[in-house]
This record gives C-alpha cells, structure tokens and sequence, in this order.
C-alpha cells in the first residue's frame, strides 16, 4: 500500500519550530516509504486567520525545501464534504444549547478537559442556537502509536459527547480533520503529541463513518525553559529562512537522529536525502515535551 503522509498547519500565524517539527517528522517517514505527502491548509476558523498567514507559511515549507505532492488543500473550500458527513452522524449525533458558563458550571473537569455532563442528550429537537454533539461510550478505544505505544481512551467517562459543528455554524476540528484524512487517502499520520489524545475521538469518528484508520506517531512537543509549548498563541518566534540547514539540523537532532552540523551539507537537497535515508522513527524521544531553546 501506498504510504500517504500530510501537514496540516492552521494559517493562524507563522510557522516556528515547533511547526517545523511536525512538518519534518512526517515529511521524512512518508518519503522514506516512497510516499506521497500532502500539504492541507486548516483555515476553517476564519475568525482566528491572521491575514497573510497562508502564503506566509506555504512560502515558508518551499524555502525549507518541503515538496509537497498534488494539489494543496484548503478546508474552507470543503464545508459540503463536512455537512455530508454530518448527515450520515445524524443517528448518532444531537443538538446541544449548552454554553460556555453552563458547562462551566456544571461539567467535571478531566484530564483531558471539562467533561461534558449529558445536559442536552436526550435533546432531538430545538429552534435555539445550537451545537451538534456526537454521543460516545464507554467502550475502551484503543490504538497503537508507532512512537508512544498502546493508548487506550474511555470516551464517555473521560471526554464526554463532544462537538461535531460549533453554535456558530463552524464545524470542529475533530470532524473535518477525519474527513479530509479519509478524502486524501492519508494513512500515516505523524504530529505533535498535544493532539495525542484527541486521538480516540477521531479513531470513534472513523469507526462510525466507516473510514479506514490510519497509523499515528505522535512526536515530543517543543517547549520553552518554563514549560510552555512553542505556539503561535504562545508568541513563539517565526522561523528563520536565513538560518534553513542550522533550524533542519536542530529539529533532527531534537527528534533523536543521528546528523552532522549544518557545514556537512552543501545544499537543502543533500540535507534532505541525507535525512530521509537516516530517518529512524524508533529514536524519537517516548516522551510529551522536551525542552528547546533557540
């Protein structure tokens, strides 16, 4: 089978490293399979779009040396592929007029976030602004991650029905990332480990649609020396494009590789055949977070 891998960066600002991570990580396992890898933009949130943002990081992957294969992606343009599979949820799914402050006060908090206490799920009906929530259960859904090992999630007891298409009309994250996975044929799946335990949601969207799953390899976040993630949200700095082989070096070496400093290699191309010819996905770190630092 053929191996299909992809980056799905949201155009909320620039790329950093912990963006280049993520990128190279699955970059490397989808070319050293002879694969395909896709570029998705995720700009469903228009909201939170900085402007500028989607060139700025397609520019930014080119300037690095990314080759991306086909056409790229953009989940704005797929709200109808989104509502379709809304539609085949329906038996499954129901709407919930819960706000913030309701579930604030009123939901559990988990490890995995406030845990959604059933208000509304025997709810078939309502005129009121709404959201749509997908009811889960209590069987375990388990997967095995190629860097961290067995995972298994109690989606009811630790999550709770979770929302599908936002109040305002917005559809989620967890559903439109399946659905285009599933449109592009993607199989491999390689991210950051802060999406680890999104995971079984999207393994349970998956089973009630009927898609295929992929595999998952959730790689080590960046974090700064007081723990906070490298984030746009976080402030952390855009890559530097005069600096490609050092960053590319740095983000290897963080992700456990072998590789000689930056002046071993006379060109991006000659890093890149070196990487993906030494890529070893079993060296990377079984870990959340590792430091780094600029």
């Amino acid at each position: 089978m053929l191996t299909i891998g992809r980056f799905a960066p949201s155009p909320t600002g620039s790329l950093h490293f912990g963006s280049l991570l993520a990128a190279a990580a699955s970059y490397l396992a989808a070319r050293q399979a002879g694969g395909r890898w896709l570029l998705r933009i995720e700009d469903l949130d228009k909201p939170r779009e900085q402007p500028g943002a989607t060139a700025d990081i397609i520019r930014t992957l080119g300037e690095f040396g990314f080759c991306w294969d086909g056409e790229i992606l953009y989940q704005s343009q797929r709200t109808a592929a989104y509502q379709q599979a809304l539609s085949a949820l329906a038996s499954h799914t129901y709407p919930c007029t819960c706000s913030r402050k309701d579930l604030q006060q009123h939901a559990h908090v988990g490890e995995f976030g406030l845990i959604y206490p059933d208000t509304c799920r025997d709810q078939t009906h309502t005129d009121a602004p709404h959201a749509m929530r997908l009811r889960t259960d209590d069987e375990a859904v388990c997967f095995t991650d190629l860097i961290r090992g067995h995972y298994c999630q109690r989606l009811h007891k630790e999550v709770g029905d979770f929302v599908v298409r936002r109040a305002d009309g917005l559809f989620a994250y967890q559903l439109a990332v399946v659905v285009d996975d599933a449109f592009q044929g993607v199989n491999q799946i390689v991210r950051g480990a802060d999406l680890l335990d999104n995971t079984p949601r999207q393994c349970w969207l998956q089973h009630l649609l009927g898609y295929p799953q992929p595999s998952y390899a959730h790689i080590p976040l960046a974090v700064s020396e007081n723990g906070q993630k490298l984030s746009k949200q976080n402030l952390a700095p855009a890559l530097d494009t005069h600096k490609r082989l050092e960053t590319l070096v740095s983000a290897l070496h963080f992700l456990g590789q072998t590789c000689p400093e930056a002046d071993a290699f006379g060109s991006l191309n000659a890093f890149w055949d070196f990487a993906i010819q030494q890529w070893d996905m079993s060296k990377v770190p079984r870990v959340q977070a590792l430091s780094y630092t600029n």
